[in-house]
């Protein structure tokens, strides 16, 4: 199992990490990952790797057997990272800031709209969350100012663990309908929203997310689309 190093500090920019092993179809994995693989909606961290003088740009990352993290760099340089190789990770940190700030702010978001979640995608551009919601909400500039004002807060952002049997006995933790928490350690991680004196949101994720919700900044909603005869696509774009 590749130990996900963005779980213990998101802003982590650089570490260093080792080959273990390659993969068929041309990916590498290493003992340890900065990089964030693609699940939950939440597209993956890019960057490049640092061996021997030597920039390999990171072209992909996803979820491989056992828990591992499978890093998909150039073709033309893989064969500089043979197994033991040591390399440095490097992530693009403006991707991985907004992917932060966006997948906190849609927590926000099944917040303001306490409805449940059908599906969700986060980018560096943009993010969205679907909604079992046959009708569209009647205001959506009311929704834009309660999501701003929770923002605007700078409400705290942690995160404890449970471990499953908890969470099998707390099943209204879990908000989203489509993706469930990832299982087989034992132990889920939980994000947690709150102030000095109230919990605002408490749900399972494997994201990566900011410290505090201000550092998400002004958003706006965009389109609200129908997805589905109980669904409702609701976007979200940052106003800067």
């Amino acid at each position: 199992m590749t130990e996900p190093l963005f779980l213990q500090d998101a802003y982590q920019k650089t570490a260093q990490g080792r080959v273990v092993a390659h993969t068929s179809d041309g990916g590498i994995i290493l003992d340890q990952s900065l990089f964030y693989a693609t699940s939950g909606g939440q597209a993956c961290d890019l960057g490049t790797l640092e061996v021997a003088g030597h920039t390999i740009a990171v072209l992909d990352v996803r979820k491989g057997d056992n828990r591992d993290i499978v890093i998909y760099p150039d073709p033309a340089q893989v064969d500089a990272l043979s197994v033991g190789t040591e390399v440095t990770q490097n992530i693009d940190w403006t991707r991985r800031y907004a992917h932060m700030r966006y997948h906190t702010a849609l927590h926000l978001l099944s917040v303001v709209i306490p409805r449940p979640v059908t599906g969700g995608a986060i980018t560096d551009a943009k993010a969205r969350l679907d909604f079992d919601m046959p009708e569209a909400p009647a205001d959506k500039e009311a929704i834009e100012r309660a999501l701003n004002d929770l923002i605007a807060q700078d409400l705290s952002v942690s995160e404890t663990w449970i471990t499953d049997a908890e969470l099998d006995a707390n099943p209204d933790l879990v908000k989203t309908m489509s993706v469930q928490p990832p299982r087989g350690t034992g132990k889920i991680r939980l994000v947690k929203i709150a102030s000095a004196t109230d919990q605002i949101d408490l749900q399972p994720c494997g994201g990566t997310h900011v410290a505090k919700t201000g550092e998400i900044g002004a958003i706006r909603l965009g389109k609200i689309e129908k997805k589905g005869k109980q669904n409702r696509r609701v976007n979200l774009i940052f106003a800067d």
